[in-house]
């Protein structure tokens, strides 16, 4: 059996079809990107009967509802939105929603002596020569015979055949074919995305939380169609704080609604640590309310899908639209949210940039939610949601398949509990020979994208370390004010001695400094720059460092463990001093995550 169909529809067919709401619109609330230019191609390439791509809907499955009737699946368009928007506005003269969410018309023009199409302007306006709307002609409110007077009134020398012939293949736009693709509920999301990017050629990557938010948009029984404005528009109020008086300005019935009374405070409120994106906020409602990890699931689900009598049932479906509800609005709800943003910085990971993996973050909020729902004390909560985060971004739990991950994470937590999991995590994961061979081997790096280099740095925020060779200044300011990354062997001196940057690059040749220290610094070697140092605590002289005595000096290179071999160290010795270091490093993240 065929799992789709390809057949062609005339313009008003389709147009028809989505008044009606045969084929739902998933995301006519979202901004028409389209230029206008795009639009008037559009028309004219119907016009002169060009092929002007398939459309793709994916049909929702049948229902059963609870007198035992089934009610017909609507389709949904999966692609094809923006040509559908603009046939609405050109054609239909739809109003449509531009980039700062402010409906606009669409007004194309024709001139019947060229053929040509154009956007609306002033100057077109008062030409005589062009029609200033097509849509009243195309739509049948005027009538051929009418339009055809109009113009010949406006234009009397133009040919009066040549006009009804061009006005009447105007007209004729709406009876133009467009290709459709149906796809039938049976197919699997991997099925319609391969499909999907099959097709649409133009390299646009279809992820399975996309559909979730397109079978969510299409839905107004379950408030689905809300649920996405208060994700879209939360992610949009984290970037973009006057975007809110779009919404009070232009989406009046939304700024009604409890969904948006949830996330009004985000125009006031700041992250500049998780910011989630519209797959991030699914992602945490998702994988905490249903304890699932798969997008695809969610979809069957909000489909009323019965796994296990493989059917569609009504009641599955409004229970699943109520549970993600609920996800949505705990994820937003602002003490939540701001909580957990002060857990993650409690724990050194005071920056984004510290942070190599947004499903670890994902995960790790939705777990905070989990276990405050379970009512569970806020510090204990803070001691595994903390540990958790800091044992995947070390072994880069969610670093391949993360859907699968998570799932596996969230269903054994779910069955075991946070406690024994995490143990048991801890016991294949992080052994002694993780910490003493594969974390050390993890910091011969020379990328600073090294998970265990930024947990490391995380650790040194965490302690409050002093910056290398300063008395006052904290490793976390500097992190935060984008400061200086400084070489300990520098690299113009290592470079002189024959070392290549993959070799001075290493992320156990880096400490945070001042940038007065690194510049007095140059290319001293480490015995030449700490003997200056040491001179300088003894004749009270603080240019190269703040450090103002020996003691300080030792507590210094301690806290961000340098081995005691710097003071006679020279090139030759570089190699040792990084194995060496590797070490300390690991063995500082080792305390770090012990006292979390």
């Amino acid at each position: 059996m065929a799992k789709y169909s390809v057949h062609q529809q005339p313009v008003e067919t389709l147009l028809s079809w989505i008044k009606s709401g045969e084929i739902a619109i998933p995301e006519i609330q979202r901004p028409f990107v389209w230029k206008n230019s795009k639009v008037r191609d559009l028309i004219d390439s119907l016009y002169q009967g060009y092929p002007v791509g398939y459309i793709i809907t994916w049909r929702n499955p049948d229902v059963k509802l609870k007198n035992g009737e089934l009610s017909a699946g609507k389709k949904v368009l999966i692609d094809g939105q923006q040509r559908i928007t603009a046939l609405t506005a050109a054609v239909v003269g739809q109003r449509v929603l531009n980039k700062n969410y402010k409906e606009i018309n669409i007004r194309i023009a024709f001139n019947p002596l060229t053929e040509k199409f154009e956007v609306l302007n002033k100057a077109f306006e008062k030409s005589p020569e062009w029609i200033n709307n097509i849509n009243p002609i195309i739509n049948d409110e005027i009538s051929v015979f009418e339009a055809i007077d109009d113009y010949m009134t406006l234009n009397p020398e133009a040919d009066k055949r040549n006009v009804i012939k061009v006005i009447e293949k105007l007209k004729g736009i709406k009876t133009k074919q467009v290709g459709i693709i149906e796809l039938d509920h049976s197919l699997d999301i991997d099925t319609v995305t391969d499909i999907f990017i099959r097709i649409n050629q133009k390299g646009v990557v279809l992820s399975n939380a996309d559909f979730v938010m397109s079978k969510i948009a299409s839905d107004e029984v379950h408030e689905g169609n809300k649920m996405r404005k208060q994700v879209d528009y939360f992610c949009r109020l984290l970037v973009d704080k006057d975007f809110n008086k779009h919404i009070l300005d232009n989406d009046t019935n939304f700024a009604n609604t409890e969904y948006y009374k949830a996330i009004k405070w985000m125009a006031t409120g700041s992250d500049d640590l998780f910011v989630p994106d519209y797959i991030d906020v699914l992602r945490v409602a998702y994988t905490y309310k249903f304890s699932r990890g798969k997008f695809s699931d969610l979809v069957a689900l909000l489909s009323g899908r019965n796994f296990e009598a493989r059917t569609y049932e009504n009641e599955i479906a409004e229970q699943s639209y109520k549970m993600l509800s609920e996800g949505l609005m705990d994820v937003v709800n602002q003490t939540s949210y701001q909580r957990f943003i002060m857990l993650i910085k409690s724990a050194g990971l005071i920056n984004q940039k510290l942070i190599s993996s947004k499903n670890s973050l994902n995960f790790s909020y939705a777990l905070y939610l989990k276990l405050r729902h379970q009512g569970m004390p806020e510090s204990e909560i803070q001691h595994y949601v903390k540990r958790w985060l800091v044992l995947s971004l070390l072994i880069g739990r969610y670093s391949g398949s993360a859907e699968s991950m998570i799932d596996e994470d969230i269903k054994q937590i779910n069955e075991k509990g946070i406690e024994v999991y995490l143990k048991q995590m801890e016991q294949n994961h992080l052994g002694q020979g993780f910490w003493e061979f594969a974390l050390v081997n993890q910091l011969e790096s020379s990328s600073i994208n090294n998970n265990a280099y930024n947990v490391y740095l995380a650790a040194q925020c965490y302690n409050n370390a002093p910056a290398f060779l300063s008395k006052s200044m904290k490793i976390s300011s500097l992190i935060e004010q984008r400061g200086d990354v400084h070489h300990i062997f520098p690299k113009k001196y290592l470079s002189k001695n024959s070392y290549l940057p993959k070799q001075y690059n290493q992320v156990a040749n880096f400490v945070y400094t001042e940038q007065a220290t690194n510049i007095k610094v140059g290319m001293m070697t480490p015995q030449d720059y700490l003997a200056k140092v040491k001179d300088q605590i003894l004749n009270k002289v603080y240019d190269i460092s703040t450090l103002d005595s020996r003691n300080g000096l030792e507590e210094n290179l301690w806290h961000n463990d340098i081995p005691n071999t710097i003071y006679t160290a020279t090139h030759v010795d570089y190699n040792d001093f990084l194995i060496e270091r590797r070490k300390l490093m690991a063995a500082k993240i080792k305390a770090y995550y012990d006292q979390l």
